[in-house]
């Protein structure tokens, strides 16, 4: 007779911390779902494949309302990871799970499918923390690795379509320019010495001082702060020139720079 000899496996439970959208509805449902989908048709994939978190805090809804909307959302392929605020008992079984105490990602590793697009240019004293090996990041998205202390990530060149730059901590400036389909994620501001074809996102973590800075603005999305704004919401006397985007209220303000 052959003995199985069984050894306990112990069981690695890990922290993480992931960059999320997040989607604030409004009532009527119909209306905002038509703004989602305007908002989808001009810049396709800004939410698919991402995290999802569902705000309702503001919202007197009750279940059935909130499982409609998830159904339509999943429609549109936008999949919920939790909701956030609201009556314990909007939340069924089987539906996504309530959230609390969402904070910022802090530390981000360069997939290894991509070669990294970016350079923090600090000083060799700064101290470098780097993300666990572990994370599994999907390899069209480059999110480079940050000192945890430094107050801006350089990029020194080209953010190709299908990428990602995400720095949380500060500005981001990149060098060259930001092709159609990229994007750039700065908790601070985004300073872009060539072309802005792509998105660019500023003030991600609550900064509504944060600013947009393009020499080329052709840009298919710009964020302040969560406010955003189209192509076709700007002034088209922008496209092409050199630009400076701020936040007045809910608006995205714009001119232009000599």
């Amino acid at each position: 007779m052959t003995k199985v000899l069984t050894e306990p496996r112990s069981i690695r439970i890990k922290g993480r911390s992931f960059l999320a959208v997040v989607l604030t509805p409004d009532l009527p449902f119909d209306d905002w779902l038509a703004r989602l989908d305007d908002l989808a048709a001009r810049s396709a994939g800004f939410v698919l494949g991402r995290p999802v978190v569902l705000d309702v805090s503001d919202l007197e809804i009750d279940r059935p309302q909130l499982k409609a909307l998830i159904a339509e959302l999943g429609n549109r392929r936008v999949s919920i990871m939790g909701i956030e605020g609201g009556r314990p008992s909007l939340v069924e079984p089987g539906m996504p799970p309530q959230l609390k105490g969402g904070k910022p990602a802090a530390d981000y590793e360069v997939p290894k499918a991509e070669a990294p697009v970016a350079d923090t240019g600090a000083p060799a004293t700064s101290g470098m923390q780097t993300a666990e090996a572990s994370q599994q990041v999907s390899p069209e998205v480059v999110i480079p690795q940050h000192l945890a202390t430094a107050p801006s990530l350089v990029v020194r060149e080209t953010v190709r379509s299908g990428q990602s730059v995400i720095y949380t901590q500060g500005d981001v400036t990149v060098i060259g320019s930001v092709q159609s389909g990229a994007e750039v994620i700065a908790g601070g501001s985004v300073h872009i010495y060539g072309a802005l074809r792509g998105r660019a996102l500023a003030g991600c973590v609550g900064n509504a001082d944060a600013r947009i800075f393009c020499r080329k603005f052709e840009s298919e999305l710009v964020a302040i702060d969560g406010v955003y704004a189209m192509t076709d919401d700007m002034d088209p006397e922008l496209r092409g020139h050199p630009v400076q985007l701020w936040l007045e209220g809910d608006a995205i303000m714009a001119e232009k720079m000599t």
